[in-house]
């Protein structure tokens, strides 16, 4: 049967095992094996793609390093200890109370080995191959082994009213207990303590007090056996605290990099500002916000000394100032160069609370663009009316139909001229009422088509050639119709008879309101960025009211007796299926053209320009 847990849960139960740290054949330092899901980024580089050897590999990996830190600390311990003890045999010799031979022979050699070790620490350092980070056998016989063989001499060769060299033994049973095995830590505290028993024994042979001398190295080996016990508790539970740390660490940095691609993306821009007016730090969507055209610069920058903000700096005192903000917001007009303006709604929220006085006090601002906003909840609206609209569209046309049947039979019998004139007037406002139903039917919002790549440079170009034909408009330094088209081709998705019908619907309301001076319409077509192709229809007529142009792209709203307040609605919902955009902005007052409609749409490459501009003359 197949194993339905995988080797995902075998891990875990592999983890759960380790960090037991229990079993005999584990070191008390084997509590500091992980495994791949606890690295840290530090530890090594993880990849979904590799496999459970490779995971095990660079577990390992980490674990040895941790390992090796410890176990330089002992090392360093013992250089510490050898170059101590040479010193105070020295100074016992000045003192009057010399060593032998044999004592100094020894010390020297110890801190000579000692010293040694610690300069070349990677000389059989630790068992590689082993399932958990241990001393190797050769790695414990030049560290744990010179130990108790040069203290246990020191030991046995020093008189008993000399210097008291039985402490140091504490030092081996201590890296025993750390860094090797359970059953191996226990064995040398045993070993340990059978010396000093041996050592007792011999003094009691030697004529010494039986009680005092046994009692003695008893006591000593029950100590280095408590010690032993503490040192491998210790040692786990710094461990398990380690990992605990390690995995909180993990966690947080995950945590990190989740809120940071979050906020990236957001397209409310967001502020954190300090009490002095320094940002630290915005999102690409406020950075946008903040800056007339383009991205504005990266953070940390200061908000004081751009004229631009000053409104905006002013809120921010307040907010510090009242600790308190409206839930929905508050505006603020960005006054920018050139008599343009920005209306943002400004939603501000705090750091630090009442419960926090020793946190540092900033404020989040969340900052949407009024326009957005508006357009937003005006296209939420325009699609249920939408949806409705086709709905009521449909039921139309059947009635409709009929009416135009039975008006063409009357038609044929009308004998006089008020009969036929009503007949006509009837004919008339049925294909009016036909257009209206067509148009509503021809577009469905939320509709996203996936069209091919046209050159709208040559598009535009002959669309704006056939209307400058039909309207009777020639080309020259006196026209009333100026285009600006590049000079490469631009690909873009868009379907080549919806753009002719957008551009139409554009140019002519253009047209209908535009003054007979030079330029009064103006057709633009640039590359805004490698993503974005602009297309710009504007005119010189009279500006558009705001309680007007809230209402522009809502259907059946007209200003005109005769219009179906459609024209814009639909040329929305058309830009909407090919993922582009369309808009109305007025230009500073130092421009003649201040009614613009701008078109973002989609820029693809791979086209070739073949139509050109060709206007009559």
């Amino acid at each position: 049967m197949v194993d339905a847990a995988g080797p995902v849960e075998r891990r875990k139960t592999d983890r759960r095992r380790r960090a037991r740290g229990t079993r005999a054949d584990e070191s008390w330092f084997g509590a500091f094996i992980g495994d791949a899901d606890s690295l840290t980024p530090d530890d090594g580089r993880r990849d979904d793609t590799h496999d459970d050897a490779t995971r095990d590999a660079v577990a390992d990996a980490s674990d040895v390093s941790a390992f090796h830190r410890i176990y330089r600390a002992f090392l360093s311990a013992r250089a510490a200890l050898g170059v101590a003890l040479v010193v105070t045999l020295a100074v016992a010799g000045l003192f009057g109370s010399r060593p032998s031979a044999a004592v100094s022979w020894i010390g020297i050699s110890y801190a000579t080995l000692a010293v040694g070790l610690w300069l070349w620490p990677r000389t059989g350092v630790a068992d590689e191959h082993a399932a958990s980070p241990r001393l190797g056998r050769l790695t414990w016989l030049a560290c744990i082994g010179v130990d108790i063989i040069c203290f246990t001499a020191l030991h046995v060769l020093t008189p008993s009213n000399s210097l008291n060299f039985a402490a140091l033994l504490v030092l081996p049973v201590l890296t025993a207990g750390v860094l090797t095995r359970r059953v191996q830590a226990l064995a040398t505290a045993a070993g340990v303590a059978l010396l000093l028993l041996a050592n007792a024994w011999a003094g009691v042979v030697a004529g010494g007090e039986p009680a005092t001398l046994m009692t003695q190295a008893g006591l000593a080996g029950s100590g280095l056996f408590v010690i032993t016990v503490l040192a491998g508790e210790l040692a786990s539970r710094l461990a398990r605290e380690e990992l605990t740390a390690r995995d909180s660490m993990e966690l947080a940095r995950q945590q990190v990099q989740l809120n940071r691609l979050v906020i990236e993306e957001m397209q409310d821009g967001v502020l954190v500002v300090d009490r002095t007016g320094r940002v630290r730090a915005a999102n690409p969507a406020a950075r946008r916000l903040l800056v007339r055209r383009g991205l504005g610069r990266p953070a940390p920058f200061q908000l004081r000394g751009v004229s631009a903000w000053d409104q905006l700096v002013k809120t921010v005192e307040r907010g510090f100032h009242e600790a308190v903000w409206p839930e929905a917001g508050r505006d603020v007009v960005l006054q920018f160069e050139q008599g343009t303006t920005r209306t943002l709604r400004v939603r501000i929220r705090f750091t630090r609370g009442a419960d926090e006085p020793s946190a540092e006090e900033l404020c989040v601002l969340l900052l949407e663009d009024v326009r957005s906003m508006q357009a937003r909840m005006r296209q939420e609206k325009l699609a249920a009316m939408g949806r409705v609209s086709a709905g009521i569209a449909h039921e139309i046309r059947n009635p409709l139909a009929a009416i135009a049947q039975a008006n063409g039979l009357l038609a044929e019998d009308a004998a006089t001229a008020a009969q036929q004139q009503l007949t006509r007037m009837v004919a008339d406002n049925v294909k009016r009422l036909t257009r209206i139903v067509d148009d509503v039917m021809e577009v469905t919002p939320g509709t996203v088509i996936e069209a091919g790549v046209i050159d709208v440079t040559a598009e535009v170009g002959g669309i704006c050639s056939d209307w400058a034909r039909s309207a009777g408009l020639g080309l020259g330094a006196s026209s009333v119709f100026k285009v600006e088209l590049p000079e490469e081709p631009l690909g873009a998705t868009f379907d080549v008879e919806h753009l002719r019908r957008v551009m139409i619907n554009l140019l002519d309301n253009a047209r209908r309101h535009a003054t007979s001076v030079p330029g009064a319409v103006r057709v633009r077509l640039i590359a805004l960025d490698d993503t974005t192709v602009q297309l710009s229809i504007s005119s010189n007529g009279p500006t558009i009211p705001d309680d007007v142009e809230r209402y522009l792209f809502e259907p059946f709203f007209s200003t005109r007796s005769r219009g179906t307040g459609l024209g814009l609605y639909i040329c929305r919902q058309l830009c909407e299926q090919y993922g582009a955009s369309i808009d109305y902005r007025l230009r500073p007052v130092t421009e003649a053209n201040r009614n613009d409609f701008v078109v973002n749409m989609r820029r693809r490459n791979g086209v070739n320009a073949e139509l050109g501009l060709q206007l009559p003359r």
